[in-house]
C-alpha cells in the first residue's frame, strides 16, 4: 500500500494577507479546528512574519504543511495544509 502525499484539491481557502500577528495564527487555528481530519485547506499569507511563523505553528499543532509556494512575485505565499 502506498500513501499519496501530493496536495489534493483544497476544501477551503483562507486569505490572511491583511492580518498581523498574532491574528494570522489565530484565524488559521480557528479554521483548522473547524476542518475535518483528512481535508485540505489553502491559506494565503504575506511574506515576512506570517510566512516565517504560521507554517511552523501549523506543524506544531500536528497538521501537515503539504506545500508553501510563492505567488504574486513572492509578495504572498500559498500554503496547502492537510488537517490531521
Amino acid at each position: 500500500m502506498s500513501i499519496d502525499k501530493s496536495p489534493k484539491s483544497p476544501n477551503i481557502r483562507l486569505d490572511i494577507t491583511t492580518e498581523k500577528c498574532p491574528m494570522t495564527f489565530v484565524k488559521t487555528r480557528l479554521l483548522l479546528e473547524k476542518t475535518a481530519p483528512g481535508e485540505f485547506v489553502e491559506i494565503v499569507l504575506s511574506d515576512g512574519e506570517a510566512k516565517e511563523n504560521v507554517p511552523q505553528s501549523v506543524k506544531d499543532l500536528g497538521h501537515e504543511v503539504e506545500s508553501l509556494d510563492p505567488i504574486n512575485e513572492g509578495e504572498t505565499f500559498l500554503m496547502t495544509v492537510r488537517v490531521v
